[in-house]
């Protein structure tokens, strides 16, 4: 199913209504507040990567399938900079790690630990290393294909952590190097409301920030952000607050 009309892939979607205007998505609900997705340009990404990281937090990754459409809004990023020693890209483009190389706003996929797929969006300007992990999502279109690709009905699993959300949106390989700003079967969105410019503001507020999940090198540098409060955030407790 092809995104919405001309290049700004709009499309009319339901979320629920949250109380204040922060768009919660309770666990159990169907849902109700109607709402669209404009695709960004790749002008409004940030130009580095730990502001990117911040910036992609309450923005939507779609996935585009035959016949369905699929995404979520993203609750939680991990940054992985420049000379970070922590990143795939540290030692240079190599075959594998090259997407993390292209201008920002193009998808770098990879496979971990020989078990599941990972999403990321590069960060820097061409040439120069750079990316943000997409580590959750709030299931918003497509839950019901979500629920197969995963095989559960438990909306708390379908992408909550990097795994989990490739899985329900069927990212793989294939999908790497592409354009999240260009219409295609993967692309980055942003939410159009009356409200828009209020509930950044609010949501400003609900900002957390921690040390990455499931590193070793350069493990104390706070380049996790998350929204507070979101039951679709990953990791423990304690990095959720």
């Amino acid at each position: 199913m092809q995104g919405g009309r001309g290049d700004l892939g709009r499309r009319k979607i339901r979320l629920p209504n949250r109380p204040g205007g922060l768009l919660r998505l309770p666990a159990a609900k169907p849902l109700e507040a109607s709402f669209t997705i404009r695709r960004l340009r790749r002008s409004e990404l940030p130009a580095d990567t730990v502001a990117l990281a911040r910036f992609l937090i309450g923005k939507i990754v779609v996935r585009e399938l035959a016949g369905a459409r699929l995404s979520g809004r993203i609750v939680e990023t991990e940054a992985y900079p420049q000379r970070d020693p922590a990143a795939h890209h540290f030692r240079g483009p190599t075959p594998r790690n090259r997407s993390m190389f292209l201008r920002r706003g193009h998808a770098y996929v990879y496979f971990s630990y020989g078990n599941h797929f990972m999403l990321n969006v590069s960060a820097e300007i061409p040439g120069i290393g750079g990316g943000v992990l997409i580590r959750a999502l709030e299931p918003l279109e497509g839950i019901q294909q979500m629920e197969h690709h995963r095989k559960t009905t438990r909306l708390l699993d379908l992408a909550r952590g990097p795994g989990r959300l490739a899985s329900s949106l069927c990212i793989d390989r294939s999908l790497d190097g592409t354009d999240l700003c260009a219409p295609g079967p993967l692309w980055l969105g942003a939410i159009v409301t009356p409200r828009s410019s209020a509930i950044e503001s609010r949501r400003a507020l609900l900002l957390g920030k921690s040390r990455r999940i499931g590193i070793t090198h350069a493990a104390h540098r706070l380049f996790r952000f998350y929204e507070r409060g979101s039951p679709f955030v990953s990791g423990p407790s304690r990095l959720r607050s």
